[in-house]
This record gives C-alpha cells, sequence and structure tokens, in this order.
C-alpha cells in the first residue's frame, strides 16, 4: 500500500504562507521545524493539512532564482490544487471574508460546485462542493 503524504507549494515565506493556509483556509499547522538545506544552510520543516486530513502540504521557501521564478506557476497558469468541502456555499463567504482572492464566481459543474482561487503565492485552487439541490 503506498499514500501521498505531501505535496510542495513554493512560498515567498513562510509565516505568510502559514497564516493564509491557518486563518484563511482553515487548515491545521501540522508541523513547524528547523531542518537544513542539502548543503547545511538552515530552513524550515512546515506543514499545513485541512482539519483531520493525512496528506498535507510542505510550505517550501524558495531558494534561489529557479525557484523564486516558480512561486505561483507551479502548474503554468492551470489549476493545480482542488479543496474539497461538504458545506461550499458556507466555505466560499468564510474564505471571501477572510480576504481570499476568488477568480470566478460560483458555479455548478456536473461534479459539483466550483470556484477558483488564488492561494498566497498565486497558485489557482478549485473549491470544491457537493452539486446544488435542485
Amino acid at each position: 500500500m503506498a499514500v501521498l503524504q505531501l505535496t510542495a507549494i513554493i512560498v515567498e515565506d513562510y509565516d505568510d504562507a502559514i497564516a493564509f493556509f491557518t486563518q484563511a483556509l482553515g487548515f491545521e499547522l501540522a508541523e513547524d521545524s528547523p531542518a537544513h538545506t542539502n548543503d547545511g544552510r538552515p530552513k524550515r520543516w512546515v506543514v499545513v493539512r485541512p482539519p483531520g486530513a493525512e496528506t498535507g502540504i510542505l510550505l517550501a521557501r524558495a531558494d534561489g532564482e529557479h525557484q523564486i521564478a516558480a512561486i505561483g506557476n507551479q502548474h503554468a497558469g492551470r489549476v493545480g490544487f482542488f479543496l474539497r468541502v461538504d458545506d461550499f456555499d458556507a466555505s466560499f463567504r468564510r474564505m471571501h471574508a477572510a480576504g481570499v482572492e476568488f477568480l470566478t464566481e460560483p458555479r455548478t459543474e456536473p461534479y459539483g460546485r466550483v470556484a477558483v482561487f488564488r492561494d498566497v503565492a498565486g497558485n489557482r485552487w478549485d473549491l470544491l462542493g457537493p452539486a446544488a439541490s435542485p
């Protein structure tokens, strides 16, 4: 058996990213530990995840020009992350009130309710919820 444990998002600043994910999205800060780069420079091992989830996001501070250029463009402008919630409308209202930038208005698709938003680094996400009842 295999489990997808983490995916990484390249960010400019650890603390700004932690604040966005924990305050605006309601994620838990699962870990924030000192660590070192492969060549011995200090960094942090920062993991956030939705409450109760096993899979988390490693917030990786950009290191060098190549990584800085990837901030906010990890998926070449496409939606690359998908946050499924039980109550779409309540989540949308809460996130909007917390200052999350939504790029689209909520709409209904065959797979459910969806609205595209940007994270603190500029990456695009789908907020997904169950299809609205007729």
